[in-house]
């Protein structure tokens, strides 16, 4: 990989990212600022073909882009997260003008698979795609979508127009007629991340809006969604541990006035940073290895995709839980800032498929059973 990008994402993270990661946080707000950055230096490209302006970075690019931002703001590392997701399958079955578009960023886009009718098991929607005189008509209530008011567009699931399957997936605009946004979002943690329930009541696109071939989309699901999307949940997850091992770290070395000494210099603390530094070494090196099996096709693929989420968001509460000790009443002041940390790492356990969902899923891969 060529260098440019990662001085141009560290460039972006340092002078856009942390500037504004804390008035995002406390006011809620879409992190527009970091988007807008990250769109200029090219970065929302990463996913892209370069024969469409991207930069073809894939998973493993993909994964340092939302790692490097995480650390320094959560919310923005979930927004790109979900772009990157949503621009992967834009990749395999959009058009080209809408493929070039994602990769300049001028269309951000998003996932709009969760719904209040099978909350998180996301692969199976109950909305409805219905043929009529002019397209298809599309009926739904989607339960979470990142990004719901500022993206450009929703990578969208049914159930199938006509054909048998679990699914059909949709490119649908985000200001389509009928398209209801439930907002603001008003969240414990990723605040700026601007995620919200949505209701489609008879909004219609074109046949053509069709991403993948009728019931099909459960396929599409498993074979470019769940991966990106577990890469870089996780991702974000060690990076919000990254950034708040180095505050703790920082807040650990300042020096009593009276004394001189410092949190640092006993026994206990060390301990605490030490055992934050592992477990987030630890979720790093499964990330790695995620990597090396999606790069290779190695056989068990499935099982690190799944291992990766569901590890690295266990670790990053763990990680967080000490921070906030560490820190003590500085933490809950937010004077160290690990506080943001805490919320925002809360948030990778909930969203589909869940840490629990996902025990499962790897219980039944290890123990020889079908996933689904």
């Amino acid at each position: 990989m060529s260098t440019n990008w990662k001085d141009a994402l560290e460039r972006v993270a340092t002078e856009v990212v942390a500037q504004f990661a804390a008035d995002v946080d406390s006011l809620g707000r879409f992190p527009s600022e970091s988007v807008d950055a990250l769109a200029k230096a090219g970065l929302l490209g990463a996913v892209s073909a370069k024969e469409v302006g991207g930069l073809a970075l894939g998973h493993r690019g993909a994964s340092e882009i939302v790692r490097r931002v995480s650390q320094e703001c959560g919310s923005t590392g979930m927004v790109v997260s979900m772009h990157f997701c949503g621009t992967a399958v834009l990749e395999a079955f959009a058009d080209q003008a809408t493929r070039k578009a994602a990769a300049t960023g001028e269309h951000f886009s998003t996932l709009a698979f969760s719904e209040a009718g099978s909350r998180s098991h996301f692969w199976v929607p109950v909305s409805t795609a219905t043929k009529n005189g002019t397209g298809v008509v599309l009926d739904a209530k989607k339960s979470w979508i990142t990004s719901a008011s500022k993206a450009t567009a929703y990578v969208w699931s049914s159930r199938p127009l006509a054909a048998e399957g679990l699914s059909t997936i949709w490119l649908v605009p985000a200001n389509a007629q009928g398209m209801k946004i439930q907002g603001p979002f008003n969240g414990l943690g990723l605040r700026g991340n601007d995620s919200s329930p949505a209701v489609a009541e008879g909004v219609h696109v074109p046949q053509t809006a069709m991403l993948g071939e009728d019931g099909k989309g459960f396929d599409i699901m498993m074979g470019i969604v769940l991966p990106m999307f577990n890469v870089l949940n996780a991702s974000c997850a060690i990076g919000l541990m990254e950034g708040a091992v180095a505050r703790t770290a920082k807040h650990a070395g300042t020096q009593y006035e009276y004394s001189g000494s410092a949190l640092a210099e006993l026994p206990t603390i060390r301990n605490y940073i030490a055992r934050m530094q592992i477990k987030t070494d630890m979720a790093r090196l499964l990330l790695d290895d995620t990597l090396n099996a999606l790069e290779s096709g190695r056989a068990d693929t499935m099982l690190k995709v799944l291992e990766v989420k569901a590890a690295a968001g266990e670790a990053a509460t763990e990680v967080l839980d000490l921070a906030m000790r560490v820190c003590g009443g500085m933490a809950f002041r937010k004077d160290v800032g690990v506080e943001r940390y805490f919320r925002d790492t809360r948030a990778g356990g909930v969203m589909a498929p869940t840490t629990d969902v996902l025990y499962d899923f790897i219980g039944k891969a290890v123990t020889g059973l079908p996933l689904f």
